[in-house]
């Protein structure tokens, strides 16, 4: 006996914009927002739509989606490390060699690390498998920095890559940090970027991979690395 399809409740709807079932996780913060908070949001957010079409101004629209974001995120305290380490540089920066690291999952053509064992894995599919992904070790895509960007393929289950897919700056900012070598801001880069997913076992990062990358890193004669996180 097949169960009743039942409409979907305003609830059941805005905690839906998470990890697996609708995964625009642009609305991601829409999840940790109360009901009557959602409601209003969306109301708000389709008046300022409205509005746009009128004056051909978006900025109404990008500060009531950074408001929500601000209020949805705001509570979250998992995230805080309040006795973590701050390492000041000890030297100018503009005699420092550099390196790139980000969780956006980026990777070069023909280098997938083949995520789960599956070759060839489409973005659907890793978004609609996150919470295996959140069970496995990192893995670390090198990238040279010379790299062509039609060169270089972003998947990642966590964030929204359309962006990413039309500039892998966006979330990769390879290209922006060999503008900013060549202007003299710092003195050199390390030959690879590098790029990892970063929905991934955060244990595992923390306790094993992460000091196994920076020890990486200081045998390169890095002096900083700049981190991007998704």
């Amino acid at each position: 006996m097949q169960k009743e399809n039942r409409p979907e409740s305003f609830e059941a709807f805005i905690k839906s914009f998470f990890y697996g079932k609708r995964s625009d996780l642009s609305f991601k913060f829409i999840s940790e927002l109360t009901p009557e908070n959602a409601s209003i949001f969306i109301q708000g957010l389709f008046k300022d739509l409205m509005d746009s079409f009128d004056d051909d101004d978006l900025e109404r629209v990008r500060q009531r989606l950074l408001q929500g974001q601000v209020e949805g995120y705001k509570e979250q305290k998992n995230f805080e490390y309040d006795d973590g380490p701050f390492h000041p540089l000890q030297k100018p920066l503009s005699s420092i060699k550099l390196t790139l690291l980000t969780s956006s999952g980026h990777f070069l053509k023909g280098r997938d690390s083949k995520p789960l064992g599956v070759e060839n894995m489409t973005q659907e599919e890793a978004e609609r498998r996150i919470f295996d992904s959140l069970k496995e070790a990192p893995q670390l895509s090198e990238i040279p920095f010379d790299s062509k960007s039609e060169d270089l393929v972003v998947r990642h289950g966590g964030y929204d890559i359309r962006a990413a897919l039309k500039d892998p700056n966006v979330s990769f900012p390879y290209q922006r940090m060999v503008n900013l070598k060549d202007q003299g801001v710092f003195a050199d880069l390390t030959v690879n970027a590098y790029s990892f997913v970063g929905a991934c076992s955060q244990k595992r990062l923390l306790k094993k991979t992460l000091p196994d990358w920076v020890d990486k890193f200081v045998n390169l004669g890095v002096d900083a690395a700049v981190l991007v996180p998704v």
